[in-house]
């Protein structure tokens, strides 16, 4: 089973550089979006989608053009869950999840603090109850994989300059408090479980030729629970994919 998380930072726009072609080929079993910035009714090539035999699943926020998750899987669920019944993040469209057979798929896109402090505070909000609400759900669900962009570099190898980033939404001590507490009750980074190696990334800003020098941080994550650690086999950075300002990031489970 082939999985992959992708911040396409606006599907209109990926669409535009060729996602499809680019889907196609790589040929994922699901596909895990964020920031769709998107609803099904504004995308025209869902037709195209269907013929490369995808369902789609699709939980746009509220508000237009802004945030949004959503699942496009070959293999047809058994449920499908919106939202994660807080009414904050349901507006706009944080969350949602695949039940298959022996396996569960989440769609996540976490909050970014990067534009001051409220939102800062809505998204330590947001990992607190995130945390309870994964937890719970594994009691039903001990196959889960958590996948998306949870805007939160975990450790100093996972962003290019952690220094001058000390004081950065995304690198702040109790977001990396939080991810090293969330992998310690219970979850596998799925990346780092087989790449141990450093620069590796799948975000970079749009500013400077951050991406052709590889100045990136690793915000996009496939989390899977400890009850799957024995089905993982490959799991890898699509850096090549330039859709968006990040990359898609593929796990692979037997």
């Amino acid at each position: 089973m082939k999985i992959i998380t992708y911040n396409v930072n606006g599907l209109r726009a990926a669409l535009k550089k060729d996602w499809l072609g680019w889907l196609q080929g790589v040929g994922p079993d699901v596909v895990c979006l964020q920031e769709i910035k998107a609803t099904p009714d504004q995308i025209p090539e869902v037709k195209q989608l269907e013929a490369l035999g995808y369902e789609h699943y699709w939980y746009p926020a509220q508000k237009k053009g802004y945030s949004g998750t959503a699942i496009f899987t070959k293999i047809s669920p058994k449920h499908v869950e919106y939202g994660c019944g807080h009414e904050d993040y349901d507006f706009e469209g944080r969350v949602i999840r695949a039940d298959f057979e022996d396996v569960s798929v989440m769609s996540t896109y976490f909050p970014s603090g990067t534009t001051g402090d409220a939102r800062q505070t809505f998204k330590y909000r947001f990992l607190d109850d995130f945390y309870a609400y994964a937890h719970k759900l594994l009691a039903d669900h001990p196959n889960l994989i958590v996948c998306g962009d949870y805007n939160i570099c975990h450790r100093a190898i996972d962003i290019h300059n952690p220094k001058s980033n000390a004081n950065t939404s995304g690198f702040l001590p109790e977001e990396r408090e939080w991810m090293e507490n969330f992998i310690n009750s219970g979850f596998i980074d799925t990346f780092r479980h087989l790449n141990p190696e450093p620069h590796q990334y799948t975000w970079w800003s749009y500013r400077a030729g951050s991406r052709g020098k590889n100045l990136g941080w690793r915000i996009d994550y496939n989390m899977a629970s400890a009850a799957l650690r024995d089905r993982i086999v490959g799991a890898r950075i699509l850096a090549d994919a330039v859709h968006s300002d990040h990359c898609p990031v593929l796990l692979e489970i037997k």
